[in-house]
């Protein structure tokens, strides 16, 4: 969706906003789910 939304950047920027937005929240709730996981199960704590 980034990639087809690229040519109408020129144009307009909201074709890319809405894809950008989920992938950088499914990054984000990745990352804090590894976070919640090291930290339940780290060893040395």
């Amino acid at each position: 969706m980034l990639r087809e939304a690229q040519s109408f950047l020129p144009l307009s920027p909201y074709p890319a906003l809405v894809p950008g937005l989920a992938l950088s929240l499914a990054v984000l709730g990745f990352n804090l789910l590894g976070d919640g996981l090291r930290d339940l199960l780290d060893p040395r704590r």
